[in-house]
């Protein structure tokens, strides 16, 4: 049990990170190449995308910034640059997902293990505003999704293409920032029969056999809150899914066609490296 509760923790953060970490700020200065903090966080998700069961996550949350030429960890989480022009980047990409385990819609199937989602990202910078205060860039990532368990495997892959625009100190929020993505997600067969499929021998008179197929998975929206603190960082985000129009849809295991998630978490700062660096984040 105690192998369970890790991974789901651990899943469940990468997500959080995912939206939450800084976006960036107005101009280029001088920072600590690293700084980590340590804090609470709380997260209320689905179960998985459709699910009518939703879990709230009270976890640990680590802090972590870091501002290297090649490994740099920001709004999207820790990436890794592979390539690196004025107007576009490539980075690698990591995401996940949490456990499933005793969700109604599924009882006598299979639990769905925690998944690691890793692969490649392009960022493309469509418009900075004067001093960069206002930016909008278009990012898609195309991630391979894998099982945390003692023998990983492969779930199948998704395309998640979408659009981010970043506010430094909106309205009168002096040092807040605001980040607001929406954008179409795509999956493959193998990604969408893992989750909403159902099997000949887990049919039931209420959960027919389905097999799902490849396609529009719906659409995500995400707006987060956040700020910097001398000794702290605080940040929050709520996200609206929709389902309409995906191709599995019409799996019994598909029990609501939108929902909302949200987060909130805060940090205390425990340490930072004294060697500065030249970022905007």
């Amino acid at each position: 049990m105690r192998r369970k509760h890790c991974h789901s923790s651990l899943a469940s953060w990468v997500l959080f990170a995912a939206v939450l970490l800084p976006c960036t700020s107005a101009r280029a200065e001088e920072q600590p190449l690293w700084e980590l903090g340590l804090g609470p966080a709380m997260l209320w998700l689905r179960d998985y995308r459709g699910a009518s069961s939703s879990h709230a996550y009270p976890l640990p949350l680590v802090y972590f910034v870091y501002r290297g030429k090649y490994l740099r960890s920001d709004r999207d989480g820790l990436k890794g640059k592979i390539f690196d022009q004025k107007l576009v980047e490539l980075h690698i990409s990591l995401s996940a997902t949490p456990p499933v385990r005793n969700a109604a819609a599924r009882s006598g199937m299979p639990d769905l293990r925690s998944t690691i989602e890793i692969g490649p990202e392009l960022d493309v910078r469509l418009w900075r505003s004067e001093q960069e205060r206002v930016k909008l860039d278009f990012l898609a990532a195309a991630r391979s999704a894998i099982t945390i368990e003692a023998k990983p495997k492969a779930v199948g892959w998704i395309l998640d293409p979408h659009l981010t625009l970043d506010i430094a100190s909106p309205g009168d929020l002096t040092g807040w920032k605001l980040g607001l993505l929406t954008g179409p997600l795509f999956t493959t067969r193998h990604y969408n029969d893992y989750y909403y499929t159902v099997a000949p021998q887990y049919a039931t008179q209420e959960r027919p056999a389905y097999e799902a197929s490849a396609g529009f998975a719906g659409t995500q929206m995400v707006m987060s809150l956040t700020k910097r603190f001398p000794r702290y960082w605080t940040g929050g985000y709520v996200r609206y899914d929709t389902l309409s129009g995906a191709s599995f849809a019409a799996s019994p295991l598909v029990k609501r066609n939108s929902y909302w998630s949200a987060g909130f978490a805060v940090a205390w700062m425990i340490g930072r490296s004294s060697h500065l660096v030249e970022a905007s984040d």
